[in-house]
């Protein structure tokens, strides 16, 4: 573990792209997957210039688009970290990526510690635990050949996360329908991709329930200020330096990058 840890993480720092993980250090299950995980966060935590814990979690391929492109039928987690997160309006430096994808998401903040439900969370109880919506962009990096790699070389790789941009979070959100919430982007002012909550397992709160009983299979749990990316609302597409992206989701506000 952590052999494949090393590997990703230099993959990162050079900006390798690779056919896949030489086959020793392929993890032969989701359990495994997730302990590369720690170990590659650990390992940018330690580079990060200002030593902050990670803020919260990111939920990848919880849409049709992401899980056909990746060939995954299921949802996975990765964390993220206060080094990869900026406000709206951040600008960005492009080669900082391999890759720059695009993904207008629905993003929470946890209010208070998410505690086990008999059953599992439901909407219902998953809400009581979130004091706010934002309005999100997540930046998708990767650094494989081919994009259908599968559920564990995703999982182990931090859940391919490059950035997140939030917006400003939204605490009178109860009365929103966030399954049937438009999204829209543009880049350069000109409409690329529209989509909807109910892209992410029919509704953005779904994937919230998932994640709060997945972690619990981990020894993990959502706590109190955590903040939550839910997955892409729309198609995707790849930035490239130069370019201004915005995202605007219906009743919950704009977020908006720049790459330089």
């Amino acid at each position: 573990m952590t052999a494949a840890a090393d590997e990703l993480l230099d993959m990162r720092r050079t900006r390798r792209i690779e056919p896949d993980l030489p086959d020793e250090l392929r993890p032969a299950d989701l359990a495994t997957a997730y302990a590369v995980q720690d170990l590659v966060v650990a390992g940018l935590l330690e580079a990060a210039p200002d030593g902050a814990p990670p803020v919260g979690y990111k939920c990848a391929c919880t849409s049709p688009i992401a899980q056909e492109a990746l060939r995954i039928d299921r949802p996975v987690f990765g964390r993220l970290l206060a080094h990869t997160t900026s406000p709206s309006g951040a600008t960005l430096d492009a080669t900082h990526f391999v890759l720059r994808v695009i993904e207008a998401e629905f993003g929470f903040r946890v209010g208070r510690d998410v505690e086990p439900v008999d059953g599992g969370h439901t909407h219902d109880t998953i809400a009581e635990h979130i004091d706010a919506v934002i309005p999100a962009i997540e930046i998708v990096d990767y650094r494989y050949e081919s994009w259908a790699l599968g559920a564990l070389q995703v999982a182990a790789d931090n859940a391919i996360h490059g950035w997140w941009i939030h917006g400003e979070p939204v605490t009178d959100w109860r009365g929103l329908d966030l399954g049937v919430a438009g999204v829209i982007v543009e880049r350069n002012g000109e409409r690329v991709t529209e989509g909807s909550g109910s892209n992410v397992l029919g509704h953005p709160l779904t994937v919230m329930a998932w994640l709060a009983d997945e972690l619990l299979q981990y020894g993990r749990q959502l706590r109190a200020g955590d903040v939550v990316t839910t997955g892409v609302t729309t198609d995707v597409f790849e930035a490239e330096a130069g370019d201004h992206v915005c995202a605007t989701f219906d009743g919950v506000g704009s977020v908006e990058l720049r790459f330089e």
